[in-house]
């Protein structure tokens, strides 16, 4: 029994471990749409660790939430779904913030590469359906510290 009651303690250690460090790497994000601003917090996936294992193995994420991903560079890129449960919408934005392109709904553990139309700088990752859903469309700007308006 004491051998569990410690298993359980680590446990839930790592896991208010993981959810702190969320909590600490979330900025505000804005996507200016045709219908007005969307707001969201996002997690940043700006370290090669982060990039890796991106929102693998988690249940699910708030509405209002997603994941950016900074490839510090302009370049044509690639995601895929592997060990990822939650369908997910992924917009792809060039440097001074406009989206290039959007993978809506992308298939939970699916390895089919989903790529760029084009270099980008980052790729946001919402909840599948977001951008149907709010209006957000390629051409719309994003506003966040990273992109810089040419």
């Amino acid at each position: 029994m004491r051998r569990l009651n410690w298993l359980f303690a680590g446990l839930l250690a790592a896991f208010v471990a993981v959810t702190l460090a969320r909590a600490d790497n979330l900025t505000p994000l804005a996507i200016a749409t045709a219908s007005g601003t969307q707001r969201f917090m996002v997690e940043l996936a700006d370290t090669p660790e982060r990039r890796a294992v991106g929102l693998m193995h988690r249940q699910s994420m708030p509405a209002d939430h997603g994941m950016l991903f900074d490839f510090k560079a302009d370049a044509q890129v690639a995601m895929w779904m592997h060990n990822t449960r939650i369908p997910l919408d992924m917009l792809f934005i060039a440097k001074d913030g406009r989206i290039v392109n959007i993978a809506e709904r992308a298939v939970p553990f699916s390895e089919t590469t989903i790529p760029s139309k084009g270099p980008v700088r980052a790729v946001l990752e919402l909840n599948g359906g977001t951008s149907a859903r709010l209006g957000i469309k390629p051409g719309d700007r994003v506003s966040h510290p990273m992109f810089k308006a040419e």
